[in-house]
């Protein structure tokens, strides 16, 4: 193979990663790696919330055309926008080392949650997020924003929000840490991140060629810890039309597991913190799935999306 192309979004951030990747690959198998972009959907609606037009899907259907009908070898998405079943054909082949997989608080006015003042208009896409965010502070006002990192930091600066909440991962991967003057991460106890929240999945056609170029990128510990969160995920049935947080953290030999799911508005929630052996990680996120089951969660995830 002489070439590989990757079939990308044109974010910003979209266009950082497949760099990224790219950049690996070529000095792995010195080997001509170039980038192909791509609109899609969701990129282009964004006058409505996720929830409403299709879930986080809409970001890699036009990626995975691509590769079907033949026009790319690889697409590089952010784990966390990647369903759980993927389309005949393709394949997970590779997973990233994971960036910061914590939330923050971005804001030109105020250093942390405790200084946004009553009624505070604080925004982000994640239903997730806005549960977390209402437990913590009934009063804010959570409102929906959509667009790339860089639009939503713009609308930021014009004064339309006190603050807005986004990923470390993208945070730290554009610099923008250097283009707001506070920015709060929050702890996991505080805002329990999104399942693969700071990994990049590469997803490839099922090549046994392609795939032999794409192990240099694979990292066990974020297969790990995605594995339990997807799997948390898979079972409960849970996109982004739900409230739904689950992260897992590897450390030596131990794991810590927090997970989340409840009402939008914060006011019913289901949490669990776990430490488990690494030994232990195969069917954890299915086992903790299953105890979340028993205790009403899909009763509760009901309740969820019909309020959305």
């Amino acid at each position: 193979m002489k070439k590989l192309i990757i079939a990308t979004r044109k974010s910003p951030l979209a266009l950082w990663q497949s760099e990224f990747v790219a950049d690996v690959l070529r000095k792995t198998h010195d080997i001509e790696v170039c980038l192909e972009g791509f609109s899609t959907k969701g990129d282009v609606l964004l006058d409505s919330p996720l929830a409403k037009i299709g879930g986080k899907g809409l970001f890699t259907k036009e990626l995975e055309n691509a590769m079907l009908e033949g026009k790319a070898h690889l697409a590089v998405h952010s784990l966390k926008d990647v369903p759980s079943l993927l389309p005949q054909g393709l394949v997970l082949a590779a997973l990233t080392k994971r960036e910061e997989d914590n939330d923050s608080l971005l804001s030109e006015r105020y250093e942390n949650l405790n200084a946004l003042p009553q009624n505070a208009k604080v925004g982000t896409t994640s239903l997730r997020r806005k549960m977390q965010l209402l437990n913590l502070r009934p009063d804010l006002q959570i409102i929906s924003l959509r667009g790339n990192v860089n639009s939503r930091l713009e609308k930021l600066k014009r004064g339309e929000f006190d603050a807005i909440v986004l990923a470390s991962a993208g945070v730290k991967r554009l610099g923008l840490d250097k283009e707001v003057k506070f920015i709060y991460q929050f702890s996991k106890d505080e805002l329990v991140p999104a399942a693969a929240q700071g990994i990049l999945g590469i997803e490839s056609p099922q090549d046994e060629d392609i795939l032999q170029f794409l192990k240099c990128l694979n990292d066990e510990k974020a297969i790990v810890e995605s594995t339990i969160e997807r799997d948390f995920i898979r079972v409960l049935e849970g996109g982004c039309q739900v409230p739904i947080g689950i992260n897992a953290e590897l450390k030596g030999e131990q794991i810590t597991v927090r997970a989340i799911l409840g009402l939008p508005d914060g006011s019913e929630m289901l949490r669990e913190k776990r430490i488990i052996l690494k030994r232990n990680f195969q069917g954890f996120g299915e086992s903790l799935a299953l105890e979340f089951i028993k205790r009403g969660a899909k009763e509760l995830l009901q309740r969820a999306e019909a309020m959305v």
